[in-house]
């Protein structure tokens, strides 16, 4: 049966071979967006904007790099670091007043994964050099609502370097938000509760490979791992947190959370979504990936508007993701609008520029949508 962590990891290492067909980021926009490649990356998943012509990007080669515009000139690429690919993937990147963090992933019980997986790393003098170990941290602080008999998962997928020298970090796997400071040390911050979803209808009984899927039958009421993937501050310096969804990745089911600044051992329930530090701010939406704000709004990205499992099953048209400009109301309006292939992430630079890169599979690029 497919699992909601199992397939988060698999996401993250690029396990599924599917390859992005049809128009890809650069290629076309929403009549009122328009795209434009800075540069060709392969499989690229990691964004943020340092400044505009200047943007931070992960690699699914292991590496995390600057690009840098010049005018009537292409991009320049300046690799930073990287990673042995045996230590796990290149999750994500952050910068904070010069302070440069790399984050790697995993996807297993932590006490069984690879040194340099599920690590942050902190670029001194010129290398990567480890910064906080995450898997230590969650070998001692198990998911109390794990469904899948691995408590103990870690697949560190999102990070946020903030201004006060501190970091945040999204388990995907641990379903929690952490926070470590400069001494190295790693505190949970807030932890996701699964929410109560019934199987879709129309998935196939075979996987892409002709596999049994295993799946239960259509309306069977399960419960869906939060699986937190993405963590930004928001316009109003609220820390916000989005949800890729766990098995059976109901469409509309991803939510966001607004956590309070400075909050520990928060508690996410969708049963109980407005008490408390950690309450909803939006619902509905899909796949969630990546997150980012600017001054008067937050932006999410979807993988999948179909969801990530009907991508991983190869259902038509599941290649195709989003990026939404979020309102607690429920109208969420989307940008670049069915232009956007498996992206891995979006940033908005100060001059309102939004940078994304994707597919996160394969042949990417890194792409500005004005």
């Amino acid at each position: 049966m497919l699992h909601s962590k199992a397939r988060t990891a698999a996401v993250g290492l690029g396990v599924v071979a599917l390859v992005a067909a049809g128009v890809t980021p650069a290629q076309a926009g929403h009549r009122h967006d328009r795209i434009s490649t800075v540069v060709d990356l392969s499989g690229p998943r990691g964004v943020e904007s340092i400044r505009p012509g200047i943007t931070l990007v992960t690699e699914d080669d292991g590496s995390f790099s600057l690009v840098v515009e010049r005018r009537n000139r292409p991009a320049r690429v300046i690799r930073l670091g990287g990673i042995d690919e045996a230590a796990g993937f290149a999750s994500d990147a952050s910068q904070s007043r010069g302070r440069f963090y790399f984050l790697t992933g995993g996807g297993g019980a932590a006490e069984e994964l690879p040194p340099g997986a599920a690590t942050l790393y902190k670029l001194r003098h010129g290398e990567l050099q480890p910064f906080a170990d995450i898997k230590g941290h969650q070998a001692t602080d198990p998911d109390p609502d794990d469904q899948e008999g691995v408590p103990t998962d870690t697949n560190p997928y999102g990070v946020l370097a903030l201004k006060d020298g501190t970091v945040l970090v999204a388990d995907a796997g641990g379903n929690d938000l952490l926070r470590v400071w400069p001494d190295g040390t790693v505190k949970t911050v807030a932890r996701f509760r699964p929410r109560m979803v019934e199987v879709p209808e129309g998935l196939p009984d075979v996987d892409m490979e002709g596999n049994p899927t295993g799946l239960p039958p259509a309306g069977t009421p399960i419960n869906s791992e939060a699986v937190p993937t993405s963590v930004t501050v928001g316009p109003d310096g609220y820390w916000y947190v989005g949800e890729l969804r766990g098995f059976p990745a109901n469409p509309g089911t991803s939510q966001i959370w607004r956590i309070k600044p400075g909050s520990l051992d928060a508690v996410c329930d969708p049963e109980v979504p407005d008490a408390g530090t950690c309450t909803r701010y939006a619902d509905g939406l899909t796949s969630i990936v990546d997150l980012t704000a600017d001054s008067r709004s937050v932006y999410a990205v979807s993988l999948s508007k179909m969801s990530w499992l009907a991508m991983e099953l190869g259902l038509p048209g599941s290649e195709v993701g989003g990026l939404f400009k979020v309102s607690r109301s429920g109208n969420h309006t989307e940008i670049a609008k069915d232009k956007l292939i498996m992206p891995g992430g979006a940033d908005v630079a100060r001059n309102g520029t939004i940078y994304a890169v994707g597919p996160v599979f394969g042949p990417g690029a890194l792409v500005k949508i004005r």
